[in-house]
């Protein structure tokens, strides 16, 4: 979701009944070089690969509750989760339209310290999640390049492979967005053709089944494939600065992709599930790829899983843009010093943050993946809680804060809005195991004392910094 960029005054205006304007700082560089804005089709696509990039990775859903609760999970939980986090994406984006997104929220209902917080959560979380998406490309290609199952042919395919998909995100957001448009075409293509043969084959009692007898239901990997699956639609809010009239464009934007993604993981999962008859164990990631041979032939189940390279690749375009602007958004604030804002002369795309977020996401993409993964879902899950909070707090303590779109609840409403998806995210965060707390305990340590050494680098003036993290209003 990218917005034309504002004047300061613009972009925290408040109406004369408020308090004084607040003010977001902009960067030396921000204001000198004129960029292409990010229009209305490209910012869909954008956010749909922000949240999905596809059916990909549903499968888990059936085989874990079987083909009722997985349908009845795609249909319910865009409600309870979706479509919250969407509202409060659209509401605070316009009414704080510079790059930093949560950020700028956090800081500006609790002050520089959550600001700070929130910043690292999230992007802790966020590159964790990128490292998984040049894997995962791998991970399809050696299926026809033996040589990259293992050794070094599959870590330097991986590093290759990130710094080139790095590199298309250096050449501006504009590029990125039609790119994303024409991945997200090419890679949901599969998925129609599959849908449409799919459907003489289609009998209707299959959507009914509760699931194989005897096969113990796995609540944990349920709840965690609809989280997976249908979370991070506040991603978007970083770009906010760079996109063409944010005020108008923004909440449309999250309206279509909403629709947009919950239809893309619904059709598929209703054509499949209601054309194969095969044993619910079978439902892993992939099987998608499986049910396409059954359906159609071998062409579309290669052709498939090209279409989930591609899907790969948008979502570690649009992932990386967010975690880039992030860091631009950091630097105006004054969270990080003045040099993380520095853009592209050419491209005027944030380079350095770009740099940082590559180097970060090749350092983790050779980890084990499993309790990183995890403790980055529950570092998430700490900034959502805190977004809703600022969310709630800004309604409280800033009526007056002009909100080009505002969510249609008072405040009752609102809190009961927060509370549902709350719920889920201490279910998520109860259930962690003992790893996930002491991984995401450091790392939440880590963030807490960085923000002290950031701040004891700009009282020492040791080096330069914007002055915008400390100012409320």
């Amino acid at each position: 979701m990218t917005t034309m960029k504002m004047t300061e005054t613009e972009a925290m205006q408040t109406s004369a009944a408020a308090s004084p304007p607040v003010v977001l700082p902009t960067t030396v560089a921000t204001t000198t070089i004129k960029s292409k804005k990010l229009t209305l089709i490209p910012l869909i696509f954008l956010i749909y690969f922000e949240v999905a990039g596809g059916p990909y990775g549903e499968e888990p859903a059936v085989k874990a509750a079987g083909p009722l609760y997985a349908l009845l999970g795609f249909m319910i939980f865009p409600f309870i989760w979706s479509i919250p986090e969407a509202l409060i994406t659209a509401e605070l984006s316009t009414a704080f339209p510079g790059d930093g997104g949560f950020v700028i929220w956090a800081d500006r209902a609790f002050g520089p310290f959550f600001g700070s917080l929130m910043g690292s959560w999230k992007f802790l979380s966020g590159v964790i999640n990128i490292a998984a998406f040049p894997v995962l490309c791998i991970d399809y290609l050696k299926k026809v390049i033996h040589p990259l199952e293992s050794g070094w042919p599959r870590s330097l395919a991986i590093m290759v492979s990130t710094c080139i998909l790095s590199f298309l995100n250096f050449t501006g957001l504009t590029i990125v967005g039609y790119v994303a448009v024409l991945l997200g075409l090419v890679s949901l293509s599969p998925f129609i053709i599959m849908s449409l043969a799919a459907i003489p084959k289609i009998k209707p009692h299959r959507w009914f089944s509760s699931g194989q007898k005897g096969l113990k239901k796995d609540w944990n990997l349920f709840f965690n494939t609809l989280f997976w699956n249908l979370n991070f639609w506040d991603n978007v809010s970083t770009l906010a600065g760079e996109v063409d009239r944010p005020q108008k464009t923004f909440p449309v934007a999250l309206l279509v992709a909403v629709i947009f993604t919950c239809v893309a993981y619904l059709i598929p999962l209703f054509a499949v599930i209601g054309a194969v008859n095969v044993d619910q164990s079978q439902w892993d990631s992939g099987f998608h790829a499986t049910a396409a041979e059954m359906i159609a032939g071998k062409w579309l189940k290669i052709w498939l899983e090209v279409g989930a390279v591609l899907s790969a690749i948008g979502l570690f375009e649009a992932q990386l843009s967010s975690s880039a602007y992030q860091i631009l958004g950091m630097a105006d604030l004054g969270f990080l010093p003045k040099f993380f804002g520095l853009r592209s002369k050419k491209f005027n795309t944030p380079w350095v943050g770009i740099l940082v977020s590559t180097l970060i996401t090749l350092g983790v993409s050779y980890m084990d993946f499993e309790s990183i993964v995890a403790s980055a879902n529950f570092l998430y899950s700490l900034g959502m809680l805190l977004e809703f909070a600022a969310f709630i707090w800004l309604r409280m303590k800033k009526p007056q804060l002009k909100r080009p779109y505002r969510v249609p609840m008072k405040l009752p409403g609102l809190v009961i809005m927060c509370l549902i998806p709350s719920g889920f995210l201490f279910v998520i965060m109860v259930v962690a195991t003992k790893i996930v707390y002491l991984v995401s305990g450091l790392m939440t340590l880590g963030a807490i004392g960085w923000y002290f050494f950031m701040k004891f680098l700009k009282a020492k003036n040791v080096i330069k910094f914007n002055d915008g993290g400390e100012n409320e209003e």
